[in-house]
């Protein structure tokens, strides 16, 4: 790539996995991370044990300054963003909403890696949310960050189909690569004065918000194509589940199978075989069931709760 323009002094701010790809992607860029900026440590994982995140572990072994704030508007934070003298600000899943006096203090504004192809499935779920759906498609918008939830207009796009097996983390590991490659591109187009905004579309925007345990609980009256949507979708966290004999069942993985000759309650385990169990779902009537067939949802591999 050829570069032109002065390197850049970059305050980032991030807190997940997600986020690690696009800081490792500046720390190999010719721009300068002058500060990570990311959540207090908090209980996280199945132990609820309190850790750091992410991105403070790899800022430590980067030696990049770590800053964690309770709150965004505490003058003494602010007074540490300005002393670091930041050219941009680039966010990626930091996890809150930033203030007006934040925004202000990088000289080219902020930008952000969102990984939706905006301006759908804005909030804080947005590959789970569209594998729930059922999209063919993703991808990673960088934009400019305002005060909006993700409505800030749009400087770069990528693209990714969603196999029909894909679960949210595999989309999510490859949406992170793909935002921090692309995040790096859009500062070299931004040094370079060739940055082009489109403003979002505000009429097609869509929510994704923030996932519960609850959004798990499976309905068997369901298609099995949605169920097996929801599963993926929710895998690995919070995961899909059911209840069978009064006992929680997790559901990691499924395959949707069509067609089956007699009619069959929705929930009705047709056949377990270890982990593996078939169940029958999408509760039709028998005339519907002559055109859809039975729903069997098979190859489920629970783990009981």
């Amino acid at each position: 790539m050829v570069t032109t323009g002065a390197s850049l002094r970059v305050l980032f701010f991030g807190t997940p996995d997600f986020a690690v790809a696009t800081l490792d992607a500046l720390l190999r860029s010719r721009h300068a991370v002058v500060a990570a900026v990311t959540q207090p440590d908090r209980p996280r994982g199945r132990g609820q044990r309190v850790s750091e995140s992410p991105v403070k572990r790899r800022a430590i072994e980067a030696a990049v300054p770590v800053l964690q704030p309770d709150r965004l508007k505490d003058e003494a934070f602010l007074d540490q963003l300005r002393a670091w003298r930041a050219d941009v600000g680039v966010v990626a899943a930091y996890g809150k909403i930033l203030t007006d006096a934040v925004l202000a203090i990088p000289r080219l504004g902020m930008v952000n890696v969102h990984a939706s192809l905006l301006p759908r499935y804005r909030g804080a779920a947005p590959v789970h949310r569209s594998i729930i759906a059922g999209d063919t498609e993703t991808g990673v918008t960088i934009m400019r960050v305002v005060k909006a939830l993700d409505a800030g207009p749009m400087l770069a796009t990528a693209r990714r189909p969603i196999g029909p097996d894909d679960t949210s983390d595999a989309v999510e590991q490859d949406l992170a690569q793909i935002g921090a490659r692309l995040l790096v591109a859009t500062l070299e187009e931004l040094t370079a004065g060739r940055v082009q905004e489109v403003a979002q579309d505000d009429a097609q925007a869509t929510y994704a918000p923030r996932l519960t345990k609850d959004d798990g609980k499976v309905d068997w009256a369901w298609p099995a194509a949605r169920l097996h949507n929801l599963i993926r979708g929710l895998h690995p966290w919070p995961h899909a589940f059911t209840f069978v004999r009064g006992e929680r069942v997790i559901l990691h993985r499924s395959a949707p199978q069509i067609g089956g000759a007699d009619a069959a309650a929705a929930g009705t385990i047709l056949s377990a075989h270890g982990d593996v169990l078939s169940t029958a779902c999408c509760a039709c009537s028998r005339s519907r069931r002559k055109a859809n067939g039975r729903c069997a949802c098979a190859t489920f591999s629970p783990g009981i709760r």
